[in-house]
């Protein structure tokens, strides 16, 4: 839950950051900004798609691995979905409540069964860090439970623990609902294990962390959706800040 703070206390906490050139994330930090959302297609080898939000066309033509820009959104009940661009037949749709100060993420994915997941996050950064966000989803179907570690260029992972945990297929570590993992700005490496293995499946080359950055990892297919190759995968880098909204593909070193 957010912090309960007086409305003198707001008053300069916002004016301090305005002055600073920080205010951008200031209502979202305390829970009073409306609530945004944005889509990815993690659907490998598939058509463009059109995303809706209660059944108007939020974005279109969306291509694989496209991350569209987060946006405001109304508060309360809303009902996320996609098509195939140019078509009005629903593949998958998922309803969630909105509410102020988090970002929902809408994920197409390469499922029969599941073809779409949610995460809700609660943005709760508290005021006046500058530390960077991120969080792990697993896209692989050929990879069903993931580690992801992001540490140091040639740090070795025997002692470590994972940074994000047991990522199973179509899910999020933190799970949704829960905050993201903070770490300093960096330069870091990307190292994607079996869960509960420390034997690399992946290991990227190293990549800058920026200070207040806000990252989604997403383990996806290296070789698309015809990929049948256990663990054969890349990691695709959704970056939600106002700064950078792109995607960035990270192969292995």
């Amino acid at each position: 839950m957010k912090s309960i703070r007086t409305i003198v206390a707001l008053c300069s906490v916002i004016s301090v950051l305005a002055a600073c050139g920080g205010g951008d994330d200031v209502g979202t930090e305390l829970g009073i900004s409306k609530p945004q959302a944005r889509f990815i297609n993690a659907v490998p080898a598939g058509p463009n798609l059109d995303y809706y939000l209660n059944a108007k066309v939020d974005a279109s033509g969306i291509a694989y691995k496209g991350v569209t820009r987060y946006h405001d959104i109304d508060s309360g009940t809303q009902t996320a979905s996609y098509d195939v661009s140019g078509t009005t037949r629903t593949i998958a749709s998922q309803s969630f409540s909105a509410a102020n100060g988090h970002h929902y993420t809408t994920i197409a994915l390469p499922s029969t069964s599941s073809a779409i997941s949610l995460i809700d996050d609660p943005f709760d950064k508290k005021l006046l860090s500058d530390k960077a966000r991120v969080r792990s989803f697993n896209a692989s179907p050929n990879a069903q439970n993931v580690d992801v570690y992001v540490v140091p260029p040639g740090t070795d992972i025997t002692a470590q623990s994972p940074t994000l945990a047991g990522a199973a297929y179509q899910n999020a570590v933190p799970a949704s609902g829960q905050d993201s993992v903070y770490l300093n700005g960096g330069t870091y490496q990307v190292i994607v294990t079996t869960a509960g293995s420390k034997t690399p499946i992946l290991k990227t080359p190293p990549v800058a962390l920026n200070n207040n950055a806000d990252w989604l990892l997403l383990t996806i297919p290296a070789g698309g959706i015809d990929d049948v190759i256990p663990n054969d995968v890349h990691v695709l880098v959704a970056q939600g800040n106002d700064a950078d909204t792109s995607a960035q593909e990270l192969g292995p070193q």
